[in-house]
């Protein structure tokens, strides 16, 4: 399980491509969900979800991205035709379906608290754009420096913060990858990571979601020349470090990811070992590292444990993926308790599962999962 395919619209972290139900609301009294140290107390909800549009073949569906504290909800739909669109939900259940003017798809990457939104976005000619939705509905498309223009290039906006900042990567004309900050008054700042690959589809890229923390606090990964990942913190006066998990492996797309970074400067993510196989860490301010696995997650190449996001707190949520490719979500707190849940309507078959994406108090976690016929639906679950 790869966390995100940098070359892709989506850049996202995922098991793979995975809709279903229309505010179907189910009470798991018994789940467990560990929203907080005692959880047991609480009764998690799911709500279940298809963004208007959405494809119904495999491989299509709803696809959510991120959640802000009020419980909006960014994400993305591929169609019937297969065609990616941006959508918004509601606290309170209603969708905005969009894509900004003029082009062809998009994907709603990262919400921050006022409701801005940011994500790449398509044109005719199959280059990617920046884009910046204002809490009105309003438009920005913008481009980094150096952006390639030719059909797969581009700028891809995965991230913004409270203050409006925005980070990502771009892929040049010789289809390398390279980091970049928006500064709200639109000023962009491009980067490389040191050690970073200059072949094609080596470079740098921020994570997705929640790759950028409100000091602006910027982190991802970069693929060197032997095509190995390795981990990056870049502060937000520039300062760059990078670093491994213990126990990384050090083949060709093996190595350190990076998912996510909290306010309090908190990173986790995954490591892919020798072996090929997914394991979780969590990085602390100080650079102390320490690892962990889902207990039921397989041991094949491919499978394991994979952290997809970290919230204010310190709870961990992402999927894990079991000996028969099977994904399960997790809840991890920050006292290093995990509970394993799934979504109801997820399929049971190899790449099918439950994919928490992405979790934010007292808002709850989103994501989505496949069913038995591989179409993707949204999911909302949360304590009360």
């Amino acid at each position: 399980m790869k966390t995100k395919n940098m070359t892709t619209l989506h850049a996202r972290k995922s098991i793979g491509r995975l809709p279903w139900a229309v505010g179907v609301c189910l009470t798991l009294a018994t789940l467990g969900l560990g929203f907080s140290a005692n959880a047991q107390a609480r009764t998690p909800t799911f709500t279940t979800f298809d963004a208007p549009g959405a494809g119904t073949g495999p491989g299509q569906g709803t696809f959510p991205n991120a959640i802000n504290p009020v419980g909006a909800i960014g994400g993305d739909y591929l169609d019937a035709s297969n065609l990616n669109h941006s959508f918004l939900r509601a606290p309170d259940g209603t969708f905005i379906t969009y894509d900004p003017p003029g082009k062809i798809g998009s994907v709603a990457n990262s919400i921050n608290p006022a409701g801005a939104i940011a994500g790449p976005c398509r044109d005719a000619s199959e280059v990617h754009h920046g884009y910046l939705r204002a809490p009105d509905g309003t438009f920005t498309i913008f481009d980094a420096p150096g952006a390639g223009t030719g059909p797969g290039q581009g700028t891809f906006a995965l991230n913004i913060n409270p203050a409006g900042e925005i980070s990502g990567y771009s892929q040049d004309a010789s289809n390398v990858f390279h980091g970049f900050v928006r500064t709200p008054d639109g000023a962009i700042t491009t980067f490389d990571a040191p050690g970073a690959g200059t072949g094609p589809f080596q470079g740098t890229a921020t994570t997705s979601v929640d790759g950028m923390n409100p000091a602006g606090a910027t982190v991802g990964q970069y693929l060197d020349a032997s095509n190995v990942f390795h981990g990056f913190v870049r502060a937000p006066n520039g300062t760059i470090t990078t670093f491994d998990a213990p126990g990384a492996g050090t083949g060709a797309f093996q190595g350190t990811v990076v998912n996510g970074i909290n306010p309090a400067g908190v990173m986790e993510g995954n490591y892919i070992d020798a072996s090929n196989v997914n394991h979780g860490y969590l990085r602390a301010p100080n650079g102390a590292i320490t690892t962990f696995d889902v207990p039921g997650a397989g041991t094949g190449p491919g499978q394991g444990t994979n952290p997809f996001n970290i919230n204010p707190a310190g709870a961990i949520t992402g999927p894990y993926v079991d000996a028969s490719n099977v994904g399960h979500g997790f809840l991890r707190d920050k006292n290093g308790v995990i509970t394993t849940f799934d979504a109801p309507g997820a399929g049971t078959g190899p790449f099918q599962g439950t994919v928490p994406f992405c979790n934010n108090p007292p808002a709850g976690i989103t994501g989505y999962y496949i069913d038995a016929s591989n179409v993707g639906h949204g999911f909302l679950v949360v304590g009360e």
